[in-house]
């Protein structure tokens, strides 16, 4: 995780675990761009299996894409905090959502694998990022929208969620956080594009 801060204020970037495991289980499932807001697939790529014999009792997948959905809002909308455990074999935390619970019971070792080596990567990302100073843009943005305004920052905090997607874009989300391809700070201009209108809005 990354701070950058100021009186009053601050921003972290972090790549969250439970929602990689959320993009693993979407991509696997084939359920395509759902969810709010419907990110882009996975990278590297996680190829579809029919799930049509898992829950086909259940509501098929139009149950499974309304359950996931909630759980990928309840997620977003909790972080940094985690409340839905995952507790295999009988993933307790999901007995109102049978058809994801059937697909989290099939897949949840290759999505937790998958995942540890998402975040394995993000470390590495990091710390090439602390080297290169490439964070220091955050500060930057603050320091010049107060210029303009002619006035320090207000106080707020902003939380930017970076996941392994394949399009280098991110998607801001009222009123304080953004889901972030974890590419996007490769192009520092595209991503001022996306930060610096919501940095402007909280300073």
């Amino acid at each position: 995780m990354h701070h950058t801060g100021g009186p009053g204020w601050r921003i972290t970037m972090d790549c969250y675990g439970p929602l990689l495991i959320a993009l693993y289980i979407r991509d696997v499932s084939g359920l395509g761009a759902s969810g709010e807001p419907a990110v882009s697939s996975a990278v590297p790529e996680v190829h579809a299996a029919s799930h049509h014999h898992l829950t086909a009792e259940v509501g098929g997948e139009p149950a499974l894409r309304t359950e996931w959905e909630a759980w990928w809002h309840q997620l977003l909308r909790q972080y940094p905090a985690q409340t839905t455990e995952l507790q295999p074999p009988g993933f307790p935390a999901f007995q109102n959502s049978p058809a994801l619970r059937r697909v989290m019971q099939a897949h949840f070792g290759a999505a937790l694998a998958w995942g540890r080596d998402r975040l394995g990567e993000y470390v590495r990302l990091e710390a090439e990022r602390d080297l290169s100073g490439a964070n220091r843009i955050l500060a930057d943005l603050v320091q010049d929208r107060e210029l303009e305004l002619g006035r320090s920052a207000r106080d707020f905090s902003f939380s930017i969620i970076e996941l392994p997607l394949s399009e280098p874009r991110a998607w801001f989300l009222e009123p304080d956080r953004m889901v972030m391809s974890m590419s996007l700070m490769e192009d520092p201009e595209a991503f001022r594009s996306f930060v610096q209108p919501v940095v402007e809005m909280l300073v």
